[in-house]
């Protein structure tokens, strides 16, 4: 994915909350919308929106779907936005 994707889906809040949450590791999609105020749907909308920019993967174990961070493209993001900073002389 590009950069305007991962950008454009790190722009919610709830979104940038999700990825907090899956810092401490994967997690079923119950458990993440038990954490908030919002509908299921409201939940699977902002969990597609983060997947379609490769920021998190899911696999599927039986009756329930596991959310977890995809490092690679933050990895990537941060190498980007790195080449912005000041070097020290």
């Amino acid at each position: 994915m590009g950069f305007q994707e991962t950008f454009k889906a790190l722009a919610d809040p709830a979104r940038r909350q999700i990825l907090v949450m899956l810092r401490q590791g994967a997690m079923p999609a119950g458990e993440i919308a038990a954490r908030f105020d919002m509908t299921g749907a409201t939940i699977s909308y902002h969990l597609a929106q983060l997947k379609k920019a490769g920021l998190v993967t899911e696999r599927r174990e039986k009756n329930f779907i596991y959310y977890e961070l995809n490092a690679s493209v933050f990895e990537e993001a941060m190498l980007w936005l790195a080449q912005f900073r000041e070097e020290k002389p």
